[in-house]
């Protein structure tokens, strides 16, 4: 069998569609509800999610939160040094990426707190040892909201609380898991009202996750790894309900990558401390646990989207895309919503 051009997931974005913030208050986004048995997709608000989702279903979101990973410093000569901090390593270092001129062991201050660049790995990476310091007061105290390339725009106050999730606790993401974004404690307290369990996971969300593919072909893409937590509680619930004939919905493209890394064959969620995943789900994968997604719309040529056509299936989703495109949604982090069932 061939391989698969990445242009095969190419389509033309006008830029002017490209969220450069969230929407005046959250829930408002709109929402593109596709049925995929029906092959159709129509027009809603995200709001209606609520109407949409009955107690024969339960949720699985992603409890992760942003760090503020974007810190600025200036080199002992007053060079100025951009600092992305993208891994924990342990309690003192990170892998980062580091824009400017700098040495191996050079001094970085950032204001009155002091770090270590290391040498650089094969991918560009340099490990950065915040040394005294604790790293988390650091970008507390310093750190700015790590905003995707494509919004053209310096960070905010708003960003803040407007690119994390309102449920999300366990600080580790370098990234929002987007679909998420759009929930209110509203429309969540709306679903329990109805019996709509909402359980949380852990997946820490990295830079590679929304990296365009660079490869000719898609089988010669390396996926970045991520990692994940299921705790044993979950894990068991999930099954349970899988069990009783409930369906699935996945918040988000990472939810479904942690939830199908950890499955068995046979469709049983494991417990998952920590664990690493490169899963690069594409079309003709077997979906084993997730029975429906709500999601972004995403970049043309990224992991994100190819995961989507293989849920949604390539004909329907691009479809929706011109959909989409057609009647000004909003498109990737800040944009609007999917729902695919």
């Amino acid at each position: 069998m061939g391989k698969t051009s990445i242009e095969r997931y190419n389509f033309n974005l006008n830029e002017s569609l490209i969220a450069q913030y969230p929407s005046d208050r959250r829930g408002e986004s709109k929402l593109l509800v596709v049925n995929r048995r029906a092959a159709t997709y129509k027009d809603m608000k995200f709001i209606d999610i609520i109407s949409l989702i009955n107690s024969d279903s339960f949720l699985v979101v992603n409890n992760t939160k942003v760090l503020k990973a974007r810190l600025f410093g200036k080199k002992k000569s007053g060079g100025k040094i951009e600092i992305l901090l993208l891994e924990q390593l342990d309690n003192k270092k990170f892998k980062a990426m580091i824009g400017g001129k700098w040495k191996k062991d050079d001094e970085i201050f950032i204001d009155e707190f002091k770090v270590y660049a290391t040498s650089r790995d094969t991918e560009g990476l340099v490990v950065v040892d915040f040394l005294d310091n604790n790293p988390f007061e650091v970008m507390e105290q310093k750190g700015h909201v790590p905003l995707p390339p494509y919004i053209k725009r310096s960070d905010t106050k708003i960003d803040q609380e407007r690119y994390n999730t309102v449920y999300s606790k366990n600080y580790g993401s370098v990234a929002a898991p987007t679909a998420g974004l759009h929930f209110t404690n509203e429309i969540l307290k709306g679903l329990k009202d109805k019996g709509v369990e909402i359980l949380e996971i852990t997946l820490n969300v990295g830079l590679g996750t929304f990296r365009p593919v660079k490869t000719k072909f898609i089988e010669d893409h390396q996926m970045h790894s991520e990692n994940f937590t299921i705790g044993s509680d979950v894990a068991a619930r999930i099954n349970k309900l899988k069990n009783e004939g409930k369906k699935l919905i996945a918040v988000g493209t990472t939810v479904v990558r942690a939830l199908e890394s950890s499955a068995s064959d046979k469709g049983v969620v494991r417990i998952a401390n920590n664990q690493s995943t490169n899963l690069f789900i594409t079309e003709g994968y077997d979906f084993k646990v997730v029975d429906k997604l709500i999601t972004n719309f995403h970049l043309p040529k990224s992991t994100l989207f190819i995961l989507v056509t293989a849920f949604g299936g390539y004909d329907l989703i691009m479809d929706a895309y011109k959909h989409a495109m057609k009647n000004e949604y909003r498109f990737f982090s800040y944009g609007d919503a999917m729902f695919i069932e």
